[in-house]
């Protein structure tokens, strides 16, 4: 079990094992799933989009490319 602390502005800092681990790096977005017991946090990576990208069994990859263009606008402000 890994412990964090939560600042006054609502921040937490993920420990540096699990961003190695999960490839978080500064600009990563994350994705806070509420569930019964408590709260998961899902990072988006290029890599989780793209392992992703098939469980909605779209055939055109344009929501795909949507996504990676607006992550990309995103990452570049």
């Amino acid at each position: 079990m890994k412990l964090s602390k939560v600042t006054s502005g609502g921040r937490i800092t993920v420990p540096t094992e699990l961003r190695k681990k999960y490839n978080i790096k500064p600009g990563t977005r994350v994705n806070l799933v509420e569930e019964k017991d408590g709260i998961k946090i899902i990072p988006l990576t290029k890599e989780t989009i793209r392992t992703n990208a098939g469980f909605l069994k779209i055939k055109d990859k344009s929501l795909l490319k949507a996504l990676m263009k607006e992550k990309k606008i995103e990452r570049e402000l």
